[in-house]
């Protein structure tokens, strides 16, 4: 379903942009009021706002909220708070309606829009292709006047403290907020627990937001954990929805080896829904061979967390999620959350008494490399035949021994390439047509 503003996670874009300012939030605001109102919803019902910490942050947040208040709806600050966070509280309070003022792993330079519906799920493409047809030609009528502060943060780590039962007394743990939204969270959860904690990324100054740090940038992570003999690094990106880890070695682990150690743990303990991993196109070959050896199973979605949590619905599955670190435990929360992630993964060190370094050796990766190929145009593939044609071919000498992705960002301009094979050499070479062909039909910047 073709969207001129929505992507795989939301709206986003440079702030000051065409694709993301004061005035495109506000008629999102009035667009997503006029969309609740097709469906029932009343007016004064409550809509919850969360935003990261970039500086362009609250201008976005009261524009929306503005925006809102023009639709007859009544919407109110959550403030700083981590995406899945703003999830647990439209379902505890019972709103109508979730936004996320962030642009996630992007710069600070960038922002984004995203939305939850009442159940604290991401709307689907269809709700969300509604919402752009309803938006208004331009802002109208005067400032709502300053939103309403609610309480978020309370509940989000009651519930996270109370669904964690280990003690992690002796545990020194290195923790990268990447300056983001979960400088406030994440921390207290794992010192609640008795855990020592690191921190990097603690100093958000609405500027550097990922800046170097975070789960985008893991390298200080992994430098710090050897330098303090940490028993692992957990790192979030700037909203709070990703986890990377570095084990003891200082190595990163990411959402493809996560996702391995939880399945196979959840398998082995007999508590693996329906016995399924549900993961993306992206994620490694070998995380299917691992499940399947040891009798589970993959189904794989398009890129996107939220596909991944629309088939987990369908399919009665508790776990799945990307290899970007975006992980979904079902039976915790219902959407992307880094802090439960690496919970998560520490119950199974404790429960098995293994270091990260051993349980990661759990899957054997096929040889992969990928290419983000920034674009000025997002050309369709399929006007490109020399690409496409590449493709074929690749898949055609590959066979079963590998695969080949090749798809736009949703959320950037970049063309991204990504082959898997039986040798590492037979990937470069392969990766190498590919972006021989790419640059050959599009415009790269």
């Amino acid at each position: 379903m073709k969207r001129l503003y929505f992507g795989t996670d939301g709206v986003r874009g440079p702030y000051g942009s065409a694709q993301m300012n004061e005035e495109l939030a506000w008629r999102l605001g009035a667009a997503a009021a006029a969309w609740l109102r097709e469906n029932g919803v009343g007016p004064g019902a409550t809509v919850l706002i969360g935003r990261d910490t970039r500086q362009s942050g609250a201008a976005l947040e009261q524009a929306l909220a503005d925006g809102l208040a023009q639709g007859g709806l009544g919407p109110r600050s959550l403030a700083i708070l981590p995406t899945p966070a703003v999830s647990l509280a439209v379902r505890r309070q019972r709103a109508a309606l979730g936004v996320v003022i962030t642009a996630s792993h992007n710069p600070a330079t960038d922002n984004g829009i995203k939305f939850f519906g009442p159940q604290g799920l991401k709307l689907t493409d269809e709700q969300e292709a509604r919402i752009e047809a309803l938006m208004p030609a331009q802002r109208t009528g005067a400032p709502a006047g300053p939103l309403g502060a609610v309480d978020g943060i309370t509940d989000y780590l009651r519930v996270i403290t109370e669904s964690f039962p280990c003690r992690l007394t002796g545990w020194r743990i290195v923790l990268d907020t990447a300056h983001g939204a979960t400088v406030e969270t994440s921390g207290r959860v794992l010192r609640a627990a008795g855990a020592e904690v690191i921190a990097l990324g603690a100093a958000p100054d609405g500027r550097n937001i990922n800046a170097g740090v975070g789960s985008e940038h893991p390298e200080a992570l992994g430098a710090a954990v050897r330098a303090h003999g940490a028993r692992l690094g957990i790192a979030h990106d700037g909203d709070g929805d990703r986890c990377v880890l570095c084990d003891e070695l200082g190595a990163v682990l990411d959402g493809d080896e996560i996702l391995t150690i939880l399945a196979l743990h959840a398998l082995a303990q007999g508590r693996l829904a329906q016995r399924l991993l549900v993961t993306t196109q992206q994620s490694n070959l070998g995380v299917e061979a691992a499940l399947e050896a040891a009798g589970g199973r993959v189904v794989r979605t398009p890129i996107g967390d939220r596909y991944v949590t629309e088939r987990m619905r369908a399919e009665g599955a508790s776990l799945g999620g990307e290899s970007s670190g975006h992980i979904i435990c079902a039976e915790v929360t219902p959407t992307g959350d880094g802090l439960v992630a690496a919970l998560k993964v520490i119950e199974v060190m404790v429960a098995t008494g293994r270091p990260l370094s051993e349980l990661r050796r759990a899957l054997v990766k096929f040889p992969q490399r990928s290419l983000a190929l920034r674009v000025r145009e997002k050309r369709p593939l399929e006007t490109l035949p020399g690409l496409t044609g590449a493709v074929r071919a690749l898949e055609a000498e590959l066979g079963a021994r590998g695969r080949v992705l090749v798809r736009y960002s949703g959320t950037e301009s970049k063309l991204r390439l990504l082959i898997e094979g039986p040798t590492d050499a037979v990937v470069a070479a392969g990766l190498e047509r590919l972006q021989v062909a790419a640059r050959a039909e599009l415009e790269v910047l």
